[in-house]
C-alpha cells in the first residue's frame, strides 16, 4: 500500500510512503530530508534503508548524499517511529521562541537563540529550533536554517522564510559577505589585543557516532579573528569574529591554543568545567553577539544583535571582582 502525501509533517509510519519533494526539501540532501521526516529515528537506521534500497528516487536506488529536486518522488517505507516521553508533553503550549525574536520579515526570521537547545531534531532530540518553529507556525509554506549554532552556544540565527533569501544568504556566507561575533570566556591570560588564527580542521567520527573535530594537516581551512576584550584574572573574555564557518571552529582553534572554552563539555577542561560549575556556570561561555549582513532580498544593511545572556554577565561580574580582589 502506498500513502500520497506532501513532504512536511504527513509521514505514516504504518505504510509505504510517497512523498513529493516540495519548495521547502528542494536542494536538500537526502539523508538530511529523511532525518526531518523520520523524527526519532536513528541515523544508522535511515542509513540502513538508504543502503538496502527501500528508500527510493523517482524509482531509483540513490545514495545518502543524493540531492532532491523539486517534485521528485521519494520512497519511503514504515519505519517504527520513537516516542520519546517528551512528546507526550507537545499539547498546544505558548511559543517557546516568539519573545526572542531580534528581527522578522516576510523573508528573514532571526531569534536569539537559548543556550540548551539543538538547531534540529536528531542524535537523540526529538525536536529542536526548526522543529518547534514549524509545529507552532502550520501554516508557514517555507522555513528553513540558514546556518548552524552548537546546541550550548546561545545567539544570533538566522531563518530563511522564502527560498531565495536562503539561497541568497548561503551565496553571501560562502563570499564571505557577512560579519559574525561572537563573544567567548576561555581559560588562560591571552594578551594579544588581535590575532588572526588560521588552522586545518579535519572533522572525524568517534567509535559511538559522535562527530569530532581536530586541527589536522589536509584539513579544511579554518580563519578566525580574535580581539581582546577583558582579561579576568586566570580567564579572558574575548571577542571572535568568523571569517570561515567550520563546524566547532572556535572550540577545536581555542583548545589548540591552550585557551579551552570555559564550560565546553567536548574540547575543554573538564577538571576546570566541574569547579565552574559550583561556581554557577552550567554552560558553554560561547555566544553569537552581533551578525552584520545585507538583507537578502532587499540588500538592506542589518545589524543584528544579541545581547549576552544574564547567567554570562552574572560570571563575568563575579570573575570581575574576584580579579579585582585577587
Amino acid at each position: 500500500m502506498i500513502h500520497l502525501s506532501k513532504t512536511r509533517n504527513q509521514y505514516n509510519p504504518a505504510v509505504v510512503n510517497l512523498l513529493t519533494i516540495d519548495e521547502a526539501s528542494e536542494g536538500q540532501r537526502v539523508d538530511n530530508f529523511l532525518a526531518k521526516i523520520l523524527k526519532g529515528v536513528p541515523k544508522s537506521h535511515i542509513y540502513r534503508i538508504l543502503r538496502s534500497g527501500e528508500v527510493r528516487v523517482n524509482s531509483k536506488r540513490v545514495d545518502s548524499s543524493c540531492k532532491l529536486n523539486l517534485g521528485d518522488q521519494v520512497r519511503v517505507p514504515p519505519v517504527r517511529m520513537a516516542q520519546p516521553q517528551a512528546e507526550s508533553v507537545a499539547r498546544p503550549q505558548a511559543s517557546r521562541f516568539e519573545g526572542a525574536i531580534i528581527f522578522e520579515d516576510e523573508a528573514l526570521l532571526v531569534i536569539d537563540k537559548p543556550a540548551g537547545f539543538a538547531v534540529h531534531g536528531g542524535s537523540g532530540i526529538s525536536r529542536g529550533v526548526i522543529e518547534q518553529l514549524r509545529l507552532e507556525r502550520p501554516h508557514a509554506k517555507f522555513l528553513e536554517l540558514v546556518h548552524r549554532l552548537d546546541r550550548e552556544t546561545s545567539g544570533v540565527l538566522l531563518l530563511a522564510k522564502k527560498r531565495v533569501a536562503l539561497v541568497n544568504l548561503h551565496d553571501a556566507i560562502r563570499n564571505n559577505q557577512t560579519d559574525k561575533r561572537y563573544l567567548v570566556l576561555v581559560h588562560g591570560k591571552w594578551t594579544d589585543q588581535k590575532r588572526r588564527v588560521k588552522l586545518p580542521l579535519h572533522k572525524f567520527v568517534l567509535p559511538s557516532g559522535e562527530r569530532r573535530v581536530a586541527v589536522q594537516d589536509g584539513g579544511q581551512n579554518s580563519d578566525t579573528i580574535f580581539y581582546l576584550r577583558k582579561p579576568l584574572g586566570e580567564f579572558t573574555l574575548l571577542e571572535a569574529q568568523l571569517v570561515t564557518g567550520r563546524t566547532h571552529q572556535l572550540r577545536v582553534q581555542l583548545s589548540h591554543l591552550g585557551f579551552p572554552i570555559a564550560g565546553d563539555d567536548k574540547y575543554g577542561d573538564f577538571a576546570l568545567n566541574k569547579s565552574l560549575q559550583k561556581r554557577g556556570l552550567k554552560r558553554m561561555f560561547l555566544h553569537s553577539a552581533e551578525t552584520n549582513l545585507r538583507h537578502p532580498v532587499s540588500g538592506e544593511k542589518l545589524k543584528l544583535i544579541a545581547p549576552l545572556p544574564d547567567e554570562l554577565n552574572k560570571f563575568i561580574e563575579m570573575l570581575s571582582v574576584e580579579s579585582k580582589h585577587g
